[in-house]
């Protein structure tokens, strides 16, 4: 077996076993945590680790899992979601699965960037797995904002579920509020080690 086939089969087996982590994570507490209307999400962590282990195209298939998980939570699982799908199910597949494939192959592109010029060889591991949360939230709230925004029903759930709507940066911070610090916090800290670690244990 000579070298390409033998990348190959381990990138598919690596992709194989964070695909099979978060379908785990997806349809049990520990991939969405939900108090109320807000959620949590630790999907992103297995993307940024594929993006660093697996590459850009690693990542964004990663991404594509998360987002195909993420649109099943509108079926009644996520309170968000549901509202969503009910106003618009294609633009809502629209912002659970395109936000998560650019943040997993983005994550990947900044990775094998910064690992270039990383003379600690550990920065970028940090730095892209904060990327990936960063970029994911930046993304699905663009996505939550073009397609959404002028529809006065959003604006009034909106309302109803005491979330400022007077102008778009208002509604973008109490929106994200301490999920999306938790999110990218988790994301940097264990995301970065985990990559670091396993990268290492591939080479081994």
């Amino acid at each position: 077996m000579n070298t390409n086939v033998k990348n190959k089969t381990k990138k598919m087996a690596q992709l194989a076993i964070l695909t099979a982590i978060m379908l785990v994570l997806a349809f049990t507490p520990l991939g969405y945590l939900k108090v109320g209307i807000i959620e949590i999400t630790f999907m992103v962590l297995p993307v940024a680790i594929g993006a660093v282990v697996c590459g850009p195209s690693g990542g964004a298939i990663l991404g594509a899992v998360f987002g195909i998980t993420s649109f099943l939570q509108c079926f009644g699982m996520s309170a968000l979601g549901t509202f969503l799908f009910g106003l618009d199910p294609t633009l809502t597949l629209l912002t659970c699965l395109i936000p998560r494939v650019l943040c997993g192959w983005l994550a990947g592109l900044i990775f094998k960037a910064l690992n270039r010029i990383d003379k600690t060889r550990i920065a970028s591991y940090f730095a892209a797995s904060l990327s990936a949360a960063v970029l994911n939230t930046l993304f699905f709230m663009l996505f939550i904002v073009v397609c959404f925004w002028q529809n006065p029903d959003f604006v009034g759930k909106m309302n109803e579920w005491s979330i400022a709507t007077d102008t778009v940066w208002a509604f973008l911070v109490g929106f994200v509020g301490i999920n999306g610090v938790v999110e990218a916090v988790v994301n940097f800290i264990a995301g970065g080690a985990i990559a670091k670690a396993v990268t290492a244990a591939l080479k081994e």
